[in-house]
């Protein structure tokens, strides 16, 4: 595949799907474990259900990406019994399946911070007598999968240079095929240049392999190892960092802007982020779905599924072919954290990673069109992330407030290609004085411009019944005169596209959206629906999630069967501090609701 990735968000014909499950950590007796933790002693029945539920679905193979068991090859007698419980369960899949090596499988990769039990000859020896070779490629309608041993990288053993020269020739013979590529070990969790930590592929190691995906297009690079969701993309290859399906890697709940809870097990047992993925390949490229657990166990002797089942496949955005709902991005929804040491498996550094649950929860979901800050757009790293995710389907709409400032003009000019739509907010009282100068920024991004109103103190007044200090916008589907009126300006001659709709809490879903859609199509224009997920009053809580479910599913309905709409919620990530507290579809963890 080379040259720039196609934005279209057809992915062509569906060829095949195969399963991906990573870090079961097979404990060595159904109630046994060598972890201290009590969520340890759930991981054989956690992954027995995870192989009934791979057996309901319809698949060409199943790989198995590492930490296979929990005992350590150090512990030879621990260590046989987890690999003779793994596959009492893993015999009952009915799918072809390869296996990957991972840390607890084959020893650590070589470092000197951590006393960890290495790789060594001793180690690889009792996993070829287990489990079979290190590494390994086959091939399926026209795609070669390749399964490497990522903790021998660097090692020095004789292991690594085997594995380096069967590598480089499996890549070159099969150059100009689709390739994915499966390894224990990410080779990174942020930048291919970031420095080394416990979690990542060190150096030179890490340059050989990202030059080998690079000169081979390699389209595809599937890890775990951190039992959580990552993705980014290194060259032209998509690498996925996978969850594990027995427990969470939690110093990684740094990343979260709230305490998981000793009921969580400080993080360990963050149900929500357990899980494997589905990989769909089609035509053009593929698309990953990671299917939460949510921990879900099986019992020894419980009915096993032997046959697919009907079930409803997954839409990912790329997709959706209806992008009529999205949210309104007010969270920074590509942080960048810096995880502090643990004592764990670092100590001596942070190491830092990008917050990726709020995208893993817009795939779920589907959703394509977001709305996102100036913030998003100055920022260097957000651009380039927005731009990678437009192919995966997301479509992006500015918003700011007034007249742009000179900077914002060059910024939207440079990047017009990433923005459907730049809505802008204006006050009323100077709309004389800004009009001309957002009329004329617009036509010169060629970005098609949509407005929005700020509400007045007296409006403010009438609709909450006293004064609050707070900012509220968009027209009411009432101010029909104000609206036909600015469109027939004539700075907006041939420029304005549509306007910004109020939708508040108290406001019915359907009839507002289907009231919008017949003011806006009525003046040739798009109706934007700003969805108020909070009440009136800054101090007064929304905490129901069945009034927000309630309220969303109406609006993504409404949003699909009323022409030239597309309706934005103000709450993807619940706000639980500061003015107007309000749930949303995910809670502080990044969690679904």
């Amino acid at each position: 595949m080379t040259g720039p990735r196609n934005r279209s968000t057809a992915p062509g014909r569906h060829l095949f799907s195969f399963g991906i499950i990573t870090d079961t950590h097979v404990n060595q007796g159904e109630d046994e474990t060598n972890s201290p933790f009590e969520s340890g002693r759930l991981a054989n029945r956690r992954m027995r259900h995870v192989i009934r539920d791979l057996n309901a679905r319809d698949l060409a193979f199943v790989v198995h990406v590492g930490d296979i068991v929990h005992p350590v090859p150090a512990i030879p007698g621990l260590y046989a019994d987890a690999a003779r419980r793994f596959f009492e369960v893993f015999d009952t899949l009915r799918h072809p399946a390869w296996l990957t090596p991972g840390n607890h499988d084959v020893g650590d990769k070589p470092n000197d911070w951590a006393p960890a039990a290495r790789i060594n000859e001793d180690h690889l020896s009792l996993w070829q007598h287990h489990f079979g070779d290190q590494y390994t490629s086959f091939d399926h309608q026209g795609c070669h999968f390749v399964i490497i041993n990522a903790q021998v990288i660097n090692s020095h053993l004789e292991a690594e240079e085997r594995q380096r020269s069967w590598l480089e020739a499996d890549l070159r013979s099969h150059h100009g095929r689709r390739i994915f590529l499966f390894s224990h070990y990410p080779p990174c969790l942020l930048e291919a240049d970031e420095e080394e930590t416990y979690d990542n592929i060190g150096e030179p190691g890490r340059s050989w392999l990202l030059e080998l995906a690079r000169q081979h297009q390699v389209e595809a690079l599937i890890a775990g190892h951190v039992h959580n969701f990552w993705y980014l993309r290194l060259d032209a290859t998509d690498c996925y960092i996978l969850p594990s399906t027995a427990f969470v890697r939690f110093d990684y709940a740094e990343m979260l802007r709230a305490s998981p809870g000793a009921e969580t097990e400080f993080g360990r047992n963050d149900r929500p982020k357990l899980g494997y993925a589905i990989c769909r390949v089609h035509e053009d490229g593929h698309m990953v779905e990671i299917v939460r657990t949510w921990g879900n166990t099986l019992d020894v002797g419980a009915a096993a599924a032997t046959r697919p089942e009907h079930r409803l496949a997954a839409i990912h955005p790329r997709q959706n072919r209806r992008a009529a709902f999205g949210f309104d991005m007010r969270h920074n929804w590509m942080e960048i954290v810096e995880i502090p040491p643990t004592g764990g498996l670092d100590e001596f550094d942070r190491k830092t990673v990008r917050n990726d649950y709020p995208l893993l929860a817009l795939w779920d979901m589907a959703v394509r069109p977001l709305r996102v800050p100036v913030r998003d757009l100055v920022n260097e790293a957000n651009v380039a992330r927005m731009n990678l995710l437009a192919e995966h389907g997301h479509l992006f709409t500015l918003m700011s407030f007034g007249a742009p400032t000179g900077e914002l003009m060059e910024r939207l000019k440079s990047h017009r290609d990433l923005f459907r739509t730049w809505d802008v907010a204006i006050n009323p009282d100077v709309i004389d004085r800004d009009i001309g100068p957002i009329a004329s920024a617009a036509t010169s991004a060629g970005v098609p411009l949509v407005l929005s109103r700020l509400r007045s103190i007296d409006e403010q007044r009438a609709e909450a019944g006293k004064y609050y200090h707070s900012i509220n916008q968009g027209f009411l589907v009432r101010d029909t005169e104000e609206i036909a009126a600015i469109a027939r300006l004539p700075e907006l001659d041939g420029v304005l596209a549509g306007v910004v709709f109020r939708l508040t809490l108290d406001m019915p879903v359907w009839e507002t959206v289907a009231a919008a859609s017949a003011v806006a199509t009525g003046l040739g224009l798009r109706a934007h629906i700003h969805m108020r997920m909070a009440g009136t009053s800054p101090a007064s809580p929304v905490m129901d999630d069945t009034l927000t479910v309630r309220r969303i599913a109406e609006a993504m309905a409404a949003a699909m069967t009323f022409a030239d709409v597309t309706v934005f919620a103000d709450t993807l990530v619940d706000i639980d501090r500061g003015y107007f507290p309000r749930s949303g579809v995910l809670d502080r963890l990044c969690n679904p609701r």
